[in-house]
This record gives C-alpha cells, structure tokens and sequence, in this order.
C-alpha cells in the first residue's frame, strides 16, 4: 500500500485533519449517508437499514476515516482492516462503479460540515486519498473474486440455496441448513467464516443483507447458520432475524454468496487452540472446533463458554459429544444466572501453552473484558488474539 500519489502538501493537511475528524466525524459521516441515499436508493438494497437507525455504520465509518488520517504515510497498519472490509464488501458484492458514488458523496459531506475548515487544499488531499484507497479495496477485491469462483463449488453473485431442515437449538436459537437449489456441489470454507442471506421482507420495497456465522464444520453437502432472534432499540424486533425464525420454512428459497471472512482458524495447524464466547457468539468457535478436529483429531481445543443458563445454551449437545468423544477438548461452561462467571483464575488455567491462539467472538464488552485480562493479566501477545464482534462493515 503507497500513497506516492499524494504530495507531502496533502499529507500534511490529512494528518492535521486527524483531530476535526475526531470531533466532527461523525455528522460527516451521518450527513454523507443520508445524501448518498436519497441520490441512490438503490443502495439501500445493499446497506444495513439497522445499523444506520443506531448510527453504528457512520461510527463505524467514521473510525475508519480517523485511522486512515492517522496512519497516513504508513497505509500498511491498515491491511489487517482493508483485508476484512474487502472480505465484507465481496460477501455484499460491492462493485468498482459504487466507489465513486461514494467518494463524491464522501467530501461533500466533508465540505458542508466542516465549514470554513473545509478548505480547498484538504479536500483535494482527501479526494486523491480517497482514489488511493479506493484502488485498494478495488484490487484486493478483485482477487477475492477470482478466488472464490474459481475454487470447486465457488460462484460470484447470490446463488438459489434451499432451506433443508430448521432445527431450534435453545430459547431465541435456531439453526438453518441450507443446501444449493441445482444440486451441485459446495466450496469449503475457512472454519469462523460466514455466508450472506439476501431476505426480501414483505411490502418492504428493498432487499436486506445479513451475513451470519457458519456454524458447522466444512466438508458437508450443506451449510449452517443458527440465529439468534433479535431485538435492538430503534429496530423493533429484529426483523431479519424474525422473519427467519417464523417464516423461513422447509423448501423455501433464499440467495446466498460465498462464505468470507478472516476470522478463522488455521486447520493446518497445530498449536492449541482457545475458544472463548458468550451468547450466540459460539457458532463461528464451534465451527472452528469441529472443524479443527476433524483435520486433527490430537488437536488441544479449551472451549470456554458463558450464556444465561442451559436453557439459552445453543449447540450444547454439540459440545457434549465434542467433550465426549475427544481427550484434547475441553468445554468450560459458565451461566450467569448462577452468578458462574469466567474470570482471571478460569482463564488462567487455559492459558498454560504459550504458543495457544486465541479466539473471542460475543458482545463486545464481553470480548473486551476477555482481551484485557490475558493482555494486562495473563501476558498473552496480542498477536495471538484474534477478536470477532460481529460489526458493521464500511
């Protein structure tokens, strides 16, 4: 990643704008959104209407305008993010065309709520910083495309999938397994991936996108998610998760792209693993369980796991027979409703192997909580912990 392109002049009015665009980046951010939409509706087929009720997507947008600013001359600290927005984007089949609606609606936003700070010289650094970045994600999505449908069973687009088999696994839990409508085979998938639904409500004009956590092992002839039913303020029962619950029903039809996301779990490997979730936060881990295990059956898998009580405990047969069946797995289950909490001393004693990878996935107080007591507690690097918060993408 280079930014040869831009003048020193430009770096220096983008590094200087770092302390506006932590103050006013947000209505920039808010305001950029809202002119896009009603210039282009159509994106709106694409965007998660939820996320920006709530405001988490300009957040979430906002924060990565600041990193961009701040990390200026060295781009390269943001490969870890451009890797996984790209992987969102290819799930959401984003397209060269849409970056440049972007980017126009972008620093106009810029020029309206910065005012008199908008001058014309950060703009134009913006708007060559802007093509720059843009040209990234473009490439890095370009090979993400190649790569999934060219493997075996890989396609590009939304692809007819059936519901198989609806199974509920706990209060607010239930998994669908899906298997593609023309028969044909599946691509494998990086355990800790996802797989994107394209849901059409009723007397709703657009379509919604959700990408949700495959939570079975690669290698079978379907593929898996488990839902949580939803309710979140300013959204009023969740109504993707919903309608899936109470009207996605056996035989029905719905589009799917290909697996995606970094999240994942080497299978290759074989340095011991520590899974730790809360809540509905476990299916990518057991996929990652499974899966790792049935590539290698001696792999040290330390599941740790918290949830209300076993009635919300979703997957816990899986679990069990995991448990059962293997002498290296180990489940750690905590309920809150018992006041059993996972805290420093249980963490502790699954940190024992210095060459474990970690893997947090849940709310995200919960895995903020996890990382600060294996960073400043444990002296876990945090090179060997990767963290999943299911957040909206940019």
């Amino acid at each position: 990643m280079t930014t040869t392109m831009l003048s020193s002049k430009h770096v220096t009015e983008i590094k200087a704008s770092a302390p506006v665009l932590a103050e006013k980046g947000e209505a920039i951010t808010t305001r950029f959104y809202e002119q896009m939409f009603e210039a282009h509706p159509e994106l709106l087929n694409i965007f998660n209407h939820r996320n920006q009720k709530q405001g988490t997507q300009p957040r979430a947008l906002m924060q990565t305008l600041y990193a961009a600013a701040v990390n200026i001359e060295n781009l390269e600290a943001l490969l870890p993010t451009v890797q996984k927005i790209a992987h969102k984007h290819v799930a959401l089949q984003i397209v060269p065309e849409q970056y440049p609606i972007v980017g126009h609606y972008l620093i106009k936003a810029m020029k309206e709520e910065l005012g008199d700070a908008a001058s014309d010289e950060l703009l134009e650094a913006w708007g060559q910083a802007y093509e720059i970045v843009a040209d990234i994600f473009i490439e890095a999505e370009k090979k993400l495309y190649q790569e999934t449908k060219n493997q075996r069973g890989g396609w590009n687009g939304f692809r007819p999938f059936v519901v198989d088999a609806i199974t509920k696994e706990s209060d607010g839990i239930t998994s669908f397994y899906f298997k593609p409508e023309d028969g044909n085979a599946l691509p494998t998938f990086s355990p800790g991936q996802y797989i994107t639904l394209r849901v059409l409500l009723p007397d709703d004009p657009y379509t919604h996108l959700r990408h949700y956590s495959l939570s079975d092992a690669p290698g079978k002839d379907h593929f898996r998610i488990s839902v949580k039913r939803e309710t979140a303020p300013g959204y009023p029962d969740g109504a993707i998760s919903n309608f899936l619950h109470d009207h996605l029903d056996v035989g029905d039809q719905i589009p799917i792209s290909a697996p995606a996301g970094v999240f994942t779990v080497d299978t290759n490997a074989d340095h011991p693993l520590v899974l730790l979730g809360a809540g509905v936060g476990q299916t990518p881990l057991i996929s990652m369980a499974k899966g790792a295990l049935d590539a290698n059956p001696d792999r040290k898998i330390d599941f740790v796991y918290t949830a209300k009580n076993e009635d919300n405990h979703a997957l816990l047969k899986e679990m069990n027979v995991l448990n059962d069946q293997y002498d290296n797995f180990q489940a750690h289950v905590r309920y809150t409703d018992t006041d059993d909490h996972i805290n420093r001393e249980l963490l502790q004693a699954v940190t024992k192997n210095d060459a474990a990878e970690f893997f947090l996935c849940g709310p995200g107080s919960f895995t903020a909580d996890m990382k600060e007591i294996l960073e400043n507690d444990l002296n876990i690097s945090e090179s060997n912990i990767q963290r999943e918060m299911f957040k909206p993408f940019v």
